[in-house]
């Protein structure tokens, strides 16, 4: 096909579909740029100092939901609905109201920085910069979010691929040019936002007139204090084990074991794409009680993120070689279980999106805080004997039993709500779920035997083009839905 027959076909779509299209290609942009920076700071950084780093970026995805309450996230998406006729002004109290939390959280910090600093192993400087993040990423998120419910994405494009170039630029010139690399790699990411992010809260604050909004801002307290819970321990769950490992075995240890997660958590675009796509569709058929349907798109999808991590792991060798010096080799035993991970982190947004239509926040606060209990513990048991690999394996069962409790709860909301009828067949989820584990294992089994490695890998691609017409036509099936 001719690529002016493809311009001319992509202008003749519908917004929303031009919109979406748009938007799953900027964020594979930015994991593309972000996949592609990645060999370069392992190479400028030692293990030590690649650690120091990634621990850095966890305590901030633990602080940032206590220091903002998370408000960019769902509650800003329903109450731009809910107050859909005086949206600049709720745009602009909520992004009042989470520079007002980081400037409060500031002045806690200055006043006893010097015990903060210990307790989370960060230089003031590196605090400093971390409220600076929280507040700019926050600005973004809330002027971003405005953006997609108006399918204005020219702007937000153009925003995120200039940030998305900038940010490893920035901190390439600066680690390369300084001694303290990590504080180096922190300032590089804040500069750049504070250059580009505090415009959005100056045109929103501008647009909605207001800083303060009484009712605005206590609807935005109310509705996500009883979710913090769930937020902060899905932060613990994903970033407790680096700080954990650093703390017992060291930051070179943490960095090995950083790198094999940030590789394993490129798929997650794949989960965020898929389900971005059927989302609105999986919500309008539980309001419609239509709930059978959604069987079958779910296991094709289920299918779809087996694949692609199953791809991740059957070269995670080869991965490991290009995206770091031999220093850090050690990573490929840790991510077939990361990689195992994601498929599960994609397959309970299906179980717990009845959870969120019902507004059952206490069930997703329970699955998450007890994933999160369960991930502490087990890294303080096995991490000293197993060392950071023990991780990696726990990773996997927290995100296994955290998927199965929210598949408990949503049998026991269709129950309530559905007169017992339930979405899908276990039995078929299991069928999926068992053979993606059983591929993932015997490609892990073979990494010590290259040539029986490729051999699997060769069967399996076999069986890929057999079942090519198949797979395309579920692929076609999943982008009808986006049109409905």
């Amino acid at each position: 096909m001719k690529l002016e027959n493809l311009i001319e076909k992509y202008k003749k779509l519908p917004i929303q579909v031009k919109a979406s299209f748009v938007f799953l290609i900027c964020a594979f942009f930015q994991k593309s740029i972000s996949s592609i920076t990645t060999p370069i700071f392992t190479r400028l950084l030692t293990t030590a100092e690649y650690g120091q780093y990634s621990v850095f970026s966890s305590w901030m995805g633990i602080l940032s939901i206590i220091v903002s309450m998370n408000l960019w996230g769902g509650v800003y998406m329903q109450g731009m609905v809910k107050y859909d006729n005086e949206r600049q002004e709720f745009s602009a109290s909520f992004q009042g109201l989470t520079l007002t939390l980081v400037l409060v959280w500031t002045a806690v910090y200055l006043a006893f920085r010097s015990f903060w600093n210990t307790l989370f192993s960060l230089t003031t400087v590196q605090m400093l910069a971390m409220f600076v993040l929280i507040w700019t990423t926050s600005a973004f998120n809330f002027w971003a979010g405005e953006q997609r419910v108006d399918f204005k994405y020219k702007k937000l494009a153009i925003l995120t691929v200039a940030v998305s170039i900038m940010k490893p630029l920035v901190g390439i010139i600066l680690v390369v040019f300084t001694d303290d690399k990590v504080t180096a790699r922190i300032l590089g990411l804040a500069l750049v936002e504070l250059f580009f992010f505090s415009g959005c809260f100056w045109q929103q604050v501008k647009s909605g007139r207001t800083f303060f909004v009484k009712k605005y801002w206590l609807y935005g307290v109310k509705f996500n204090v009883p979710l913090l819970p769930h937020y902060l321990s899905g932060a613990i769950l994903s970033g407790a084990d680096r700080i954990m490992i650093q703390n017992m075995l060291g930051s070179s240890e943490a960095g090995i074991y950083s790198l094999a997660y940030s590789v394993s958590l490129i798929m997650t675009m794949f989960n965020n794409a898929l389900f971005q796509t059927v989302e609105p569709w999986i919500y309008k058929k539980i309001k419609s009680r239509e709930i059978k349907e959604i069987a079958n798109v779910a296991y094709i999808t289920f299918a779809m993120i087996a694949g692609v991590n199953i791809f991740l792991i059957a070269f995670a060798p080869e991965i490991i070689r290009f995206f770091a010096p031999v220093e850090y080799y050690g990573a490929i035993w840790v991510i077939p279980p990361i990689a195992m991970s994601v498929y599960f982190m994609y397959v309970y947004v299906f179980f717990a999106t009845f959870e969120f239509f019902y507004e059952k926040q206490k069930y997703i606060a329970t699955a998450t805080m007890i994933g999160a209990i369960v991930n502490v513990i087990l890294n303080d048991s096995f991490i000293g004997y197993w060392g950071y690999v023990a991780a990696g394996y726990t990773t996997l069962f927290c995100y296994i039993l955290y998927a199965l409790f929210h598949y408990v709860f949503m049998r026991r909301i269709c129950r309530k709500e559905l007169n017992i009828e339930q979405p899908y067949n276990l039995k078929t989820i299991l069928m999926i779920t068992g053979m993606f584990i059983g591929i993932s294992f015997a490609l892990f089994l073979t990494y010590a035997y290259t040539a029986v490695r490729y051999i699997l890998i060769f069967l399996l691609c076999f069986v890929v083009a057999v079942l090519r017409k198949r797979i395309l036509g579920y692929v076609r099936e999943l982008i009808s839905i986006r049109k409905i």
